[in-house]
């Protein structure tokens, strides 16, 4: 059998007695550091041009981020080009720090510092691996001779520094595949290369704990962050930052993880774009931040333009059930679930705290609109279709309408198949209860009360009607009864007041027994008793139209 998991090994967890970081709360964001540039830009099949990489650094750095990756300018051309380009041209504020990734190979950092020339602030990051499996299987190297390759990098990036006074220097340090190195290895690694910057000393350092290939479940990941956070020398004086991949889907938690074990920086790109799997998802994290009333130090409030670029410089779409960033990342097409949402936002006032159904965070926030909350397909239900009768025509139904009504949207929905737009569920409203056969339209009407009750005298169509009753929906009745020698009984009626930005006032509707047969009916006018007694008409028109077509039909037959 070719599908065989007897050839992989359980990753073995941290030996950890004395974890911490379960008890740990968010506070505070994490240092942010963008890696689109760089880790995003090598994962995709097309990369960027010159132009894709300044607007997306552009919008890096007008989202707040102030570390950027910008690329690995002693590996490729066209990223020393752009390194240039930005120093030359001035593109990079004061207060946004622009970082490099090299090898730790002399070469390589000798040109690393030639692409920096000029930079007022600039993270060098050298980096080699320290994996059991890379060090066996790749370099075929003992830990000593591995280890001497970091110490060696720092040197040699610590001595190019210091020929270029003019910019102040952050080291970066990445011990490659941290999550397959055995934990007293890496932390003997990282205390040699701090050995040689000393940090102690006021040298900026950042030591990058990265899951090249993440290999285990985010707890192990934050055990394995808070043991070495423990363990190392010179720990007050450096940040650790975590770099986490998506192999295994939990990038974001596994960064989430890290910095509640300890880690004060994350690295990662805006909507996780990245090799393999991709990589930790800025975008997500900072969000969950934000969701959770921290502010995430990143305006992501035009998430549309967000999207727009990052599809336009990676030709990759964004999935519409991408978190805060898809198209329908805060729709509900599920009835229980738009019930929900439609009730609460009903007692939402600006200036309280968001608590609604279904929405972890308001749609508002991110330029998207309550118009795309709600959208209705035939799984919808009656409370999803009132709230779009509700927000987009100001068409309020009572309950048992709304019952009846979406029965109608949804036979709808199951013959179109698909999404009902507003516009189609309005139509469908209209052509079932608002609209009024020419010859049963209320042209006026007259009310006389007195003590035994109320006479009413209507005109419809050619007609001209008097009766008696309690009200005027009950005097109406019996002349519409006398008339047409039918039953009727008035199962429900309401009436609404309608607001601003409609040529009518009221609307009521209506549910009727004609001769034991339900009608239901809606109508529209400038005063609700006009409108209650066109809804009667109305309902009594769907029956006596409904028995002169059985009539015509059975005398063809």
């Amino acid at each position: 059998m070719g599908f065989d998991h007897r050839k992989y090994v359980a990753f073995q967890p941290v030996q950890k007695t004395d974890r911490r970081w379960p008890d740990q709360v968010i506070q505070h964001a994490p240092t942010w550091c963008a890696v689109d540039l760089r880790d995003g830009n090598q994962a995709l099949v097309k990369p960027m041009t010159v132009a894709q990489k300044q607007r997306l650094f552009d919008l890096l750095v007008k989202l707040g981020f102030k570390e950027i990756e910008i690329g690995f300018p002693a590996a490729s051309q066209p990223d020393f080009d752009f390194c240039r380009k930005l120093i030359e041209e001035d593109r990079v504020p004061d207060d946004v720090r622009i970082q490099v990734l090299t090898q730790a190979r002399p070469e390589l950092i000798a040109r690393t510092y030639e692409a920096l020339e000029g930079a007022r602030n600039a993270i060098v990051h050298v980096y080699n691996s320290t994996s059991t499996v890379q060090r066996e299987k790749v370099f075929r190297m003992d830990r000593e001779g591995i280890k001497e390759i970091a110490v060696n990098g720092a040197r040699i990036v610590k001595s190019y520094a210091e020929k270029q006074p003019g910019t102040n220097w952050t080291f970066q340090y990445s011990p490659e595949s941290f999550t397959g190195t055995e934990l007293d290895f890496a932390a003997e690694v990282i205390d040699a290369v701090n050995e040689v910057w000393r940090p102690d000393q006021g040298q900026p350092v950042i030591i990058n704990l990265p899951a090249t290939v993440e290999m285990a479940t985010p707890n192990v990941f934050a055990d394995q962050i808070e043991w070495i956070c423990d363990k190392v020398k010179y720990r007050e004086h450096f940040q650790i930052s975590v770099h986490t991949h998506n192999d295994r889907g939990c990038a974001v938690a596994a960064a989430e993880l890290a910095v509640m074990a300890g880690a004060d920086r994350v690295e990662g790109t805006l909507m996780g774009n990245g090799e393999r799997t991709g990589n930790m998802d800025l975008v997500t994290m900072a969000m969950n931040l934000y969701s959770q009333g921290i502010d995430p130090t990143l305006d992501l409030s035009g998430m549309a333009e967000i999207t727009d670029v990052v599809e336009a410089c990676t030709e990759i779409p964004t999935h519409p059930r991408h978190p805060y960033a898809g198209e329908l990342v805060f729709t509900a097409f599920s009835g229980s679930h738009q019930d929900a949402i439609r009730k609460c936002l009903s007692t939402y006032k600006e200036g309280d705290k968001w608590e609604i159904a279904y929405l972890p965070i308001d749609p508002r926030d991110l330029g998207r609109r309550y118009e795309e909350v709600v959208r209705i397909n035939s799984q919808s239900g009656k409370g999803g279709v009132a709230y779009v009768l509700e927000r987009d025509y100001n068409i309020a139904m009572p309950r048992w309408l709304q019952i009846e009504f979406s029965k109608v949207v949804q036979q709808a929905a199951e013959t179109e198949g698909g999404e009902v737009d507003s516009d189609t569920i309005h139509r469908l409203f209209e052509e079932k209860y608002l609209a009024v056969r020419p010859d049963w339209r209320l042209r006026t009407y007259d009310l006389h009360r007195t003590d035994e009750g109320v006479t009413a005298t209507v005109e419809f169509g050619e007609q001209r009607l008097s009766g008696e009753g309690l009200g005027a929906v009950e005097a109406v009745a019996a002349a519409v009864e006398q008339r047409f020698d039918v039953s009727l009984a008035v199962e429900a009626y309401e009436e609404f007041a309608l607001g601003e930005g409609t040529n009518a006032n009221a609307m009521a509707c209506i549910r009727i027994q004609v001769n034991g047969e339900p009608h239901s009916s809606a109508a529209l006018a400038e005063d609700t008793t006009s409108a209650t007694l066109q809804a009667l008409l109305s309902a009594v028109a769907h029956h006596v139209e409904a028995s002169q077509t059985s009539t015509s039909g059975t005398a063809t037959a």
